[in-house]
């Protein structure tokens, strides 16, 4: 297996006067072109754990590699790490096309190379007939997809995920699954993926971890995630099982 892309090492953290542990003694890799995948519930670390990759967050212990640079110190606008939240947070003032192509004007890229890259990411998207709408125009689930191609257009080097699809209907929220799943590897991008969801877990990850009261447990395969008990996923076969099987009380 090649060299890791991103390296933690016994990293901790901890708010508030009794300094209890956010974070505890994690230890990670994650290879380029990859998703990781992290379920656990509300309070269990998962957002903490992205803001402290991306610099939004000080440890108090440990280090984080990145392309082989270690990043203590490196303010997060120059870390090359792009966090998406569930709130899209697009510019109010641009269209879906300028909020897209936001990142390579930045770069100062040939008009024509801008217009080329994002025509063909909007139509990725299939936003092709949203292109010159604001904002308030927009549904939840295409504020959501112009969301990531502004962010998935400058190609980034690590994709911070945190519980994007939380706000969207079930409908919308399993389209998006998919064509986030899609445009990710067409990409190749590497990702850290956090969820409460046991299902989107499994699907968004190449590889899936679990986190509970900070401390995060990552399995080299499927079978071993099914395995643990704490996952749900026992649960959630026993439930469907006993469904199929007509022992339910609620009469259908």
């Amino acid at each position: 297996m090649s060299e890791a892309l991103l390296m933690v090492r016994n990293l901790s953290l901890a708010f508030g006067k009794e300094q209890d542990r956010v974070l505890d003694d994690l230890n990670f890799e994650l290879q380029a072109h990859r998703t990781l995948s992290i379920l656990g519930q509300s309070g269990c670390g998962k957002t903490t754990l992205l803001k402290a990759i991306a610099g939004l967050a000080e440890p108090q212990s440990g280090e984080i590699f990145f392309d082989g640079q270690n990043l203590q110190g490196v303010p997060p606008h120059q870390r090359g790490i792009v966090y998406l939240y569930q709130e899209p947070l697009l510019f109010p003032h641009l269209n879906v096309f300028e909020n897209v192509a936001f990142g390579l004007r930045l770069r100062k890229l040939p008009e024509g190379e801008i217009h080329q890259k994002t025509s063909g990411m909007i139509e990725r998207l299939q936003l092709g007939d949203q292109q010159g709408k604001m904002p308030h125009q927009l549904s939840g689930g295409q504020k959501q997809r112009v969301s990531f191609g502004r962010a998935l257009i400058i190609n980034p080097p690590l994709l911070l995920l945190d519980e994007p699809l939380g706000n969207l209907d079930t409908g919308t929220r399993a389209a998006m699954q998919q064509l986030l799943r899609e445009v990710t590897h067409e990409f190749r991008i590497t990702a850290i993926f956090v969820t409460h969801d046991l299902k989107e877990a499994v699907l968004m990850g190449d590889r899936i971890g679990y986190m509970e009261r900070g401390a995060l447990e990552l399995y080299p395969d499927l079978p071993a995630f099914m395995a643990d008990p704490r996952t749900g996923v026992r649960g959630e076969i026993e439930f469907w099982e006993k469904l199929k099987k007509g022992d339910h009380e609620d009469g259908f």
